[in-house]
């Protein structure tokens, strides 16, 4: 994607990608059960929107945020249901699933580097990184296994079958590996890829178990209306969209480097 349509890794980022995890754990949850795609057959119409946003955000001329979180949704939408495929569908041992999918970022993430593009984004003067990592089709491969793994983590943790926290406590569990793994990222990581990547996996646990748990709360509200999902979906969708509309950032492609 085109840096200017791209955005600055601040806290209103951390903010809108948590949004955008809950609201992609809902809608894939949604296009699975009562869309009544599956988790398979919605994946190939979800990837060609993917393909959609991204050669619209290439032809066009707009300046816009919008395209970056639209693709973010869709992916994260197709990583709820390659989740719920293999741990539900084809049975995966949620332990053995983790490591997979932990293997295949490691190796995305190592050919990122082969390929000579391992410097991410604009260095700040207090030496983190500003700037997205450059958005090409790695990094799109490795959002979507990186919403795979949030999603079986985030899974695993909540559902009777494996931990049993339930996602009201699963949830706050995963708020201080998400703070913790944002501090790393940080301090430690000065949030090159590696730690962008940890951070990115630590949001999409969170927003897995919170998104869960918010369907849940809806649905306790109006048990003799199970519109839980729906709502859910349509709540996290105005949240990331109030925070991307109204956040004040700086566009990406205005960074300036170090001296």
């Amino acid at each position: 994607m085109h840096t200017r349509n791209l955005p600055t890794i601040d806290a209103g980022y951390w903010t809108a990608i948590v949004a955008a995890s809950m609201c992609g754990a809902n809608s894939g949850d949604l296009a699975a059960g009562p869309l009544g795609l599956g988790h398979v057959k919605g994946l190939l119409p979800m990837a060609i929107i993917f393909l959609v946003i991204v050669f619209a955000e290439k032809s066009l001329k707009w300046t816009t945020v919008a395209f970056y979180w639209l693709a973010i949704i869709v992916l994260r939408t197709m990583a709820t249901n390659l989740a719920d495929f293999g741990g539900h569908d084809m049975k995966l041992s949620y332990p053995a699933f983790i490591v997979i999918l932990s293997a295949f970022m490691a190796v995305m993430i190592w050919l990122d580097k082969a390929a000579g593009t391992e410097v991410s984004g604009v260095l700040g003067r207090d030496g983190v990184w500003r700037g997205l990592p450059a958005t090409n089709w790695n990094y799109w491969i490795t959002m979507l296994a990186a919403g795979t793994l949030g999603t079986v983590l985030g899974d695993w943790l909540a559902e009777k079958d494996n931990l049993d926290f339930g996602p009201y406590w699963a949830s706050l569990i995963c708020v201080p590996f998400f703070i913790g793994a944002l501090y790393l990222a940080y301090t430690v990581g000065k949030l090159g890829k590696p730690w962008y990547w940890l951070a990115i996996v630590a949001c999409r646990t969170l927003g897995t178990d919170l998104g869960d748990a918010l369907v849940g709360l809806l649905r306790s509200v109006t048990p003799t209306r199970p519109m839980g999902l729906w709502a859910s979906t349509a709540l996290t969708a105005l949240l990331l969209a109030s925070i991307v509309m109204f956040w004040k950032h700086k566009s990406a492609d205005k960074l300036q480097p170090a001296e």
